[in-house]
């Protein structure tokens, strides 16, 4: 079946599309950025269209183009920062509200769209207990609040137009080539893979690592499902604080040189406890052990820069 891939040559979306190629997907990208190193070794299996998100001709044009049965939006403007609110919200609002758009005009069966952890805040407003997707969203960062308006979103045209509008919310992606959004999980394993020395603020800071593959793999189950019973989804992941990884890196790289600013940082997290049995139980999805993903990490990084492998 013919899927669109809007924004498929960041991060996530080579993996994602690896996979729908491997399940018999016909799969055409969408993009204003179409060089990017992970994606070209793809660019003989993929129709590539340009087009930008935030333009909603760009998008209906390619929508009518392809005629997809499925659509994904991994397009958002994480890591972009508070500096410049309306580029942000063309890309994070607007651009998710042309592909609901023209989903709806286009006919399109199903639409999947990256929401974020981010939508529930401080794991403070929680506790120390796990945290569901019906739970009250906190999130006051311009990036959570525009999710949450993206979730508000797809709720109305679920409601009004009987559109099968799904989404996932992503933990803190990791993988060697991360460049945006919460990367100092990232610096301090492909830091340390090349022999650099790695400085954070805070030791006690937690984070909810889920490997790349992992959460592509996840895009993938909820795209391909015949019928996926709610409309949104926790990804989950592995609960670590910085200073956990840090001697988890330290089993494969002794010499090491990962240092602290504080220890303190656990109280000020964002979510951190999250509950995703309803993604486990539906898709069966089960992650490889974190401490396994390191190691890949460690050895991707390393493989590149020539050096040996742990």
């Amino acid at each position: 079946m013919p899927t669109l891939v809007i924004g498929g040559t960041g991060f996530i979306g080579p993996r994602l599309i690896k996979r729908l190629l491997a399940a018999g997907e016909t799969v055409t990208c969408m993009d204003v950025n179409l060089g990017t190193g992970p994606f070209t070794s793809l660019s003989d299996k993929v129709r590539v269209i340009r087009g930008d998100v935030t333009h909603f001709e760009d998008v209906m044009r390619a929508v009518l183009e392809v005629k997809p049965d499925r659509l994904i939006n991994l397009a958002y403007g994480i890591g972009a920062g508070e500096g410049n609110p309306h580029q942000v919200f063309r890309l994070d609002v607007l651009g998710m509200d042309n592909c609901f758009e023209a989903a709806r005009l286009g006919g399109v069966t199903r639409v999947v769209y990256a929401s974020s952890l981010a939508v529930s805040g401080q794991q403070s407003h929680f506790g120390e207990r796990l945290v569901t997707e019906d739970d009250p969203l906190h999130g006051t960062s311009q990036y959570a609040v525009h999710k949450i308006f993206n979730e508000f979103q797809a709720r109305k045209y679920v409601k009004n137009y009987g559109m099968s509008i799904i989404g996932v919310r992503p933990a803190n992606v990791t993988g060697p080539d991360k460049m945006r959004g919460s990367t100092d999980h990232v610096q301090l394993i492909t830091g340390a893979a090349r022999g650099e020395a790695v400085h954070l603020p805070k030791k006690g800071q937690m984070r909810l690592l889920i490997h790349v593959d992992d959460i592509a793999g996840v895009f993938a189950r909820v795209l391909l499902a015949d019928a996926p019973r709610h409309d949104i989804y926790n990804s989950g992941g592995v609960a670590v604080s910085l200073g956990e990884l840090a001697d988890l890196v330290r089993e494969f790289l002794p010499d090491a040189k990962i240092t602290f600013e504080q220890e303190g940082g656990r109280e000020e997290s964002g979510n951190y406890l999250v509950d995703n049995s309803r993604l486990r139980k539906e898709f069966g999805i089960e992650y490889p052990p974190l401490r396994a993903r390191v190691r890949e990490i460690i050895n991707d990084v390393r493989r590149q820069e020539g050096l040996p492998l742990c």
